[in-house]
């Protein structure tokens, strides 16, 4: 199984910390010091909150993946126990994201070096002057991909609302439950016990 994060909507309170650290963590430059007007704020995940709830939704990491089964060219992929979007060879077809059923993918403008990507051919008239469209790319939960304290919104949670469900976890609860079941066949005398 796939590693993902799940929120407890009985626990968040909606202060939107899981999204500050997403962006800061993925960020090339430190957030907090850049005016406001040059910081793209594009978080991974996005807190929900409606009348009865309030609860951060994330990328599931399915194991059958709708956004990878559809995507044209392979571009999201099952990748070291979680679902990976390589946002280089992405073309923005949107398709993922309105297959994903939890709503997890969003299109952000793609950045190389700090810099916005254009598109090649296509261009926008914008008040009367023709310039090249930029580029957008899907975008969702990385579960923090290369780093060693995991998933940033689970650590900096302050009502503990987060949680890291590792793929190891379940393979190691589906071993201990057979070592169970092993152990009282062998403790009852084999299967001839149960059997009658």
């Amino acid at each position: 199984m796939n590693s993902f994060v799940i929120a407890d909507p009985d626990r968040c309170i909606g202060c939107h910390t899981c999204e500050i650290a997403c962006v800061t963590a993925h960020s090339a430059q430190d957030m907090l010091l850049q005016p406001a007007a040059h910081s793209d704020f594009y978080p991974r995940l996005r807190v929900t909150e409606t009348n009865e709830v309030t609860v951060p939704v994330l990328c599931r990491h399915c194991e059958d993946a709708p956004c990878a089964n559809v995507c044209p060219n392979g571009s999201i992929i099952n990748q070291g126990n979680h679902i990976f979007i390589n946002e280089d060879t992405c073309i923005g077809c949107k398709t993922c994201m309105l297959v994903c059923p939890y709503g997890a993918i969003a299109m952000v403008p793609a950045y190389r070096d700090g810099q916005r990507q254009l598109q090649a051919g296509l261009r926008t008239d914008d008040s009367g002057t023709w310039k090249h469209k930029e580029r957008l790319v899907a975008h969702k939960c990385d579960l923090c991909e290369g780093s060693v304290d995991g998933p940033e919104c689970v650590r900096v949670c302050p009502t503990h609302a987060l949680h890291l469900v590792e793929a190891i976890q379940v393979e190691d609860s589906i071993a201990a439950k057979r070592l169970a079941s092993a152990q009282a066949l062998q403790q009852f005398g084999g299967l001839g016990y149960f059997l009658g």
